[in-house]
């Protein structure tokens, strides 16, 4: 269910010009609930009400003010909240809500706290004694007159007396304080308004927070008063059909492998493997969805159901001996609580991605929280793409669908040609053992490999269910890999895409700030998962030793000793160099396929090989998941997809374009590298490294730099991958000169040591207890 209420101390609405005001932002920010505080009214009345409120179709409730002082008015649309019961105090109003959407019961209390010290003990009391008549899902928003913590005034105020009783009330009470998106302050006053502090909030408990779980807090513009009005938008932008997704707790019902077996043998199509196996899975959804709704779903009113029946037996017993069949009923009903317990379990379990848990820690709440934190970092209220705000739903989703489309269409730019360049060569057995039939046992392993919890695909399969349903769609699957096999295609639906926006960073706001996610089909994600294994045995031997991510034998960390160690080679000569520290642009998103398919070509990757993954590349179709509904549908025409298994390969053999370039260069004097140098005068020369990141090392010159320059250029021409000079950096090993204007003609920011590398330290004193914080905190 979707809920957006407001609160807003309004200063007084007396003023039939100022209710206007204030009823024009109600109606742009469409809000099911308003509380008002402050409203300086001492008789509220339905005219003055509906002056405030949006609508034919609301209800109301208030606390008349004390004079000029206080007053509290709480409007909400009768369509979307039955009102089920409500009680009044000197600083709250409460109201115990039903909403009609999904029958779900709650209470919201709207507060205006007294700005008198002595006073503020009585308020705190009267909270608790709400949450005594309603302990249930329960929502408290409005003015507090109270700071939680020092930074939530402009003032540097320390903790104080204030502030602690406040915390230990939210304890008490156990609530908690939503993420506030466009905060700190939701007042300003003193003298020139000079003065800022958080005195406006919402808070939810546990339960409120499971049932809205994408529920945040934005601070709107104030057109009148001196308080923020603060939205809260609860369960998120979902407009839309939810995708099926395979529950992976219904492998835990007694008699599930037979019904599967037999829905999955009662679908009967004709038609070439991939073809049959997607006609299946769609069979096997609306069997599934039905099953689900007539004799499995609603776990939690199954759970919540079992238990009353286990506290009548328990009440009964206290006051009459309980018979034999009496006992054996709630012995049953124990038997079915466990079991339903265990079903949540799983459910959250696989929603909340924390894999690395095992089912029966009895961890459901953890998985609930956790659940329900993904949901709301992930939810998208709003986005800036290409400068523009895009705050309406249809807007948002559109943008989006627009941007990834544009992004994900190859430009058809000239590209040259790469024939010049030599690389090193798989040896024909190699690549033809990347080409012999596929057999049960590697089909099979390669599932056994595949994390079943894993959030599905555009086909809502978990890789759990293909495990558990091997011995019965083993056959269809192998006829599925034959096909590949013989004919280097399957159906194209089979290679469909949900892109998931996931946050960069806290607060993300442009589309940039996320990265986009390949959630592929699962019987897709199979078969690259074989693919991937076969070419991880090989890709060893036709990429430099420069490369450590996803080759066999190398471990990422590589990268970090080798360059700590060249700059400690350079520090202790008493010589000097750069270290340029290079972030590649959405890099598998712009590679060239052509350009992938030339180089492995040049590289002895055989003809059939090479058929499989242009059909693998150039298949794919994309939908945008945005706050769990699917957006658009589009063709991609370059790039890779992020999350699936073979595109981190195929990455690092685009990259290894780049590794003959700087050899080339190093070998023609371009460009000078780094020599180690350990007992042989002759040392090591280490030009370049990368992983996830690019450090290439030059001498600390002007003509370095340029030809360094030039050569990332023409790699972009020739990939379509292009250097972000904004996020990259010239790092000085040693004394260096005008870094300055080398950084600035280079195009890119000065950055220094100690600084960071894949996340470890890098250039910094190893034996310093404090460089290693950064470390511990990750883990």
């Amino acid at each position: 269910m979707k809920l957006r209420m407001l609160t807003w101390n309004v200063r007084g609405a007396n003023n039939c010009d100022k209710r206007k005001v204030i009823k024009a932002l109600i109606r742009k920010n469409r809000v099911d609930l308003v509380c008002l505080q402050e409203t300086k009214i001492q008789e509220m009345s339905t005219g003055i009400a509906r002056s405030l409120g949006v609508g034919r179709f609301l209800d109301w409730g208030a606390v008349d003010s004390r004079g000029a002082a206080g007053g509290i008015v709480v409007i909400w649309d009768n369509r979307m909240l039955e009102l089920v019961d409500m009680q009044k105090g000197l600083f709250s109003i409460s109201c115990t809500f039903k909403s009609c959407e999904d029958g779900f019961i709650w209470t919201f209390t709207g507060v205006y706290g007294p700005t008198i010290r002595r006073k503020r003990e009585s308020f705190w009391e009267e909270l608790g004694a709400i949450k005594g008549l309603w302990n249930g899902p329960w929502c408290v928003a409005g003015d507090f007159n109270a700071i939680l913590r020092s930074e939530e005034s402009s003032r540097g105020v320390i903790l104080n007396s204030i502030m602690r009783r406040f915390a230990e009330v939210i304890e008490e009470l156990e609530l908690k304080d939503l993420p506030m998106v466009e905060g700190p302050f939701t007042w300003t006053g003193g003298t020139d308004n000079q003065s800022f502090s958080r005195l406006d909030r919402f808070l939810v408990n546990e339960e409120w927070d499971s049932h809205f779980g994408d529920a945040r807090q934005f601070l709107l513009p104030r057109p009148v008063s001196d308080h923020f009005p603060i939205l809260m938008d609860g369960g998120g932008l979902r407009r839309g059909p939810i995708p099926f997704r395979f529950e992976n707790m219904w492998l835990k019902t007694e008699g599930v492998k037979d019904l599967l077996k037999l829905w999955w043998e009662e679908g009967s199509f004709s038609g070439s493997a991939s073809f049959i196996l997607a006609e299946k899975l769609k069979f096997m959804k609306a069997k599934l969805k039905e099953w689900n709704r007539n004799s499995f779903g609603r776990v939690e009113y199954r759970k919540n159901t079992t238990l009353e029946q286990m506290e009548y037996w328990d009440a009964k017993e206290k006051t009459s001996r309980l018979s034999l069949e009496e006992l054996e009923a709630r012995n049953e009903a124990k038997e079915e609580y466990k079991k339903w317990v265990l079903l949540e379990e799983i459910t959250w379990r696989q929603k909340s991605r924390e894999v690395w848990l095992k089912e029966g820690d009895r961890n459901t709440g953890f998985f609930h929280k956790m659940a329900n934190a993904h949901r709301r970092r992930n939810n998208v209220d709003r986005i800036k793409i290409n400068g523009v705000w895009l705050t309406e739903e249809n807007d948002i989703r559109e943008g989006i669908a627009n941007a990834f489309k544009t992004l994900l269409s190859n430009p058809g730019e000239w590209r040259p040609s790469v024939s010049g360049l030599q690389f090193e060569m798989l040896e024909p057995l190699d690549a033809n053992a990347l080409e012999t039939p596929f057999t049960e046992e590697e089909v099979f392993d390669a599932l056994v490999g595949c994390n079943g919890d894993k959030a599905p695909g555009p086909d809502g399969f978990s890789m759990a269910f293909w495990l558990f349903a091997w011995d019965f769609v083993k056959a269809d699957v192998m006829g599925f890999f034959k096909e590949f096999y013989e004919n280097d295609k399957f159906v194209k639906s089979l290679n469909a895409t949900f892109l998931v926006l996931i946050p960069k960073k806290v607060g993300a706001e442009a589309l940039g700030d996320y990265r986009p996610i390949s959630l592929v089909g699962s019987l897709y994600k199979w078969l690259a998962k074989v693919l991937a294994n076969r070419l991880k045995k090989v890709v060893g031997k036709v990429v430099s030793k420069a490369q450590g991510a996803f080759v066999e034998g190398r471990q990422i960390l590589d990268a970090v000793l080798i360059a700590n160690e060249a700059i400690d080679s350079t520090l202790k000569n008493n010589e000097s160099s750069i270290l340029c520290k290079l972030d590649i642009e959405k890099a598998y998103d712009k590679v060239d396929w052509n350009f992938i398919l030339t180089i492995m070509k040049k590289m002895g990757f055989g003809e059939k090989w090479i058929r499989w993954i242009q059909w693998y590349i150039s298949t794919a179709s994309f939908s945008v998941m945005i706050n769990g509904t699917p957006t658009g549908f589009f063709q991609s025409s370059r790039g890779l997809r992020q999350g699936d298994p073979l595109s981190p390969y195929l990455f690092v053999i685009a990259m290894e374009v780049f590794s003959v370039f700087i050899k080339r260069a190093v070998e023609g004097d371009f460009l000078s590298g780094c020599r180690v140098k350990g007992r042989s005068e002759e040392g090591v020369l280490i030009s370049h490294l990368f992983a996830d990141d690019t450090l290439v090392f030059c001498k600390p010159s002007q003509d370095q730099l340029t030809y360094l320059s030039w050569l990332l250029m023409w790699f972009e021409a020739v990939s379509g991958l292009r250097i972000n000079l904004e996020k990259s950096e010239l790092i000085p090993v040693g004394r260096v000169e005008s870094m300055d204007d080398l950084a600035g003609d280079f195009g890119c920011s000065l950055g220094s040591l100690p600084t960071t590398y894949l996340g470890m330290p890098l250039g910094a004193p190893f034996k310093s207890v404090t460089v290693w914080d950064g470390v511990e905190e990750r883990f």
